[in-house]
């Protein structure tokens, strides 16, 4: 079996800046190369056109084109004609597609198109409250309506996406995966008052919420520290940093216990969450977050938010906690109780691993991707 993924981003060293798609696609690329699937990653919106292969996956690195006039249909003519071209030639059997951006809208690709959700714009334009474009809701509704077969990667944004844009499809839902054999928890000291939000600081994600909560945990444990590890990101409602923001919400007091680290390099995040006391992610807009599964993996208490899509990562009060981010008391004193109880820490990051293990870790998520991936492709059991 041969399969292709279209994709505008992969965590490569050649490529531009990836976020948890290109993690996903990256995870479920070589776990399904490890169990004898060929793969071809097409990475469109590249600086330069570069072909080459590494670990068994063959990689297609696509420039960006520009044209004058109806560039958003040109350039997807070029990327179809680009994929018919290797499909046809390397014999791919299935190529795979997000549902970010409707990048496969008008495409007529010569195989069975899939198109897995990770969350589209008009989803995370509804989980947010704000207006879409007419244009992305039209690209993404047309690319949807136009794929031969539809996963996401949890039940609730199946369902959330069936409902804005009307489908009648069926949705497998096949999660996000981890790779356990690399996120394990490490050796070393635990700094029991650590607490670290990492990821975009970005409103979505909650961050604005964790002023207020960390005003009241620095009350209840003044030694407590709040990290933020991840990239400052201009608040579209304010055009103010959203760092700026936190800082402003938090106490004199607390603000000195507060520490921001831009964009390191992610060896270092993991080593800053397996040195964490309790990891916070309070995100309010997620389709199956992949931090979340790497801080499970890593043996880590979660206390994080109960929306949609958590109920089917978390178990409240086995794994973590599920809070929502704006009962800010609640959500502090949930903190406070992981950061004052080691047994309890140690008891909950150890259930979140094994969850971790027995549903997303790559091997298993693999597994169920060959499986449907034989399916579809009528090639039996």
């Amino acid at each position: 079996m041969h399969l292709g993924f279209l994709t505008p981003e992969y965590p490569h060293l050649r490529t531009n800046a990836a976020a948890g798609i290109g993690t996903s696609i990256k995870n479920m690329a070589e776990s399904l190369t490890l169990k004898g699937i060929k793969v071809s990653i097409f990475i469109y919106g590249q600086k330069e056109d570069e072909v080459f292969e590494e670990n068994g996956i063959k990689f297609h690195l696509v420039k960006q084109r520009r044209f004058k006039l109806l560039g958003w249909y040109l350039y997807r003519k070029f990327l179809q004609n680009y994929l018919n071209k290797f499909i046809l030639k390397e014999q791919i059997d299935a190529i795979e597609a997000p549902d970010w951006t409707g990048i496969t809208a008008f495409m007529k690709i010569r195989c069975p198109l899939v198109i897995r959700m990770n969350g589209s714009d008009a989803y995370f334009c509804h989980l947010e409250s704000r207006q879409q474009k007419r244009k992305n809701f039209w690209f993404e509704k047309n690319a949807l309506l136009g794929a031969n077969h539809l996963l996401s990667v949890s039940k609730f944004t199946a369902d959330k996406t069936k409902e804005i844009f009307g489908l009648k499809k069926e949705i497998e839902v096949i999660p996000n995966s981890v790779n356990t054999t690399i996120f394990k928890p490490l050796p070393g000291r635990i700094e029991s008052n650590m607490i670290l939000y990492f990821g975009s600081i970005i409103r979505k994600k909650g961050v604005l919420e964790l002023a207020a909560i960390f005003n009241i945990v620095h009350k209840n444990i003044p030694k407590a520290e709040l990290v933020f590890a991840g990239k400052d990101v201009i608040d579209k409602k304010t055009s103010l940093s959203t760092k700026e923001i936190i800082e402003e919400k938090l106490s004199p007091e607390a603000r000195k216990k507060v520490t921001f680290l831009n964009e390191i390099p992610y060896e270092e995040v993991l080593s800053l969450v397996n040195r964490a006391g309790v990891v916070v992610l309070p995100s309010f807009a997620e389709a199956l977050p992949m931090t979340w599964l790497e801080a499970m993996a890593l043996e880590k208490t979660l206390v994080s938010s109960d929306i949609g899509w958590a109920k089917e990562v978390m178990i409240h009060g086995e794994t973590g906690f599920a809070v929502d981010p704006k009962q800010h008391k609640v959500y502090a004193e949930k903190i406070v109780e992981v950061l004052k109880n080691d047994e309890l820490r140690l008891t909950m990051g150890k259930a979140a691993r094994k969850r971790v293990n027995e549903i997303f870790s790559a091997e298993v998520v693999a597994s169920q991707n060959i499986q449907f991936y034989r399916r579809i492709l009528g090639y039996g059991s």
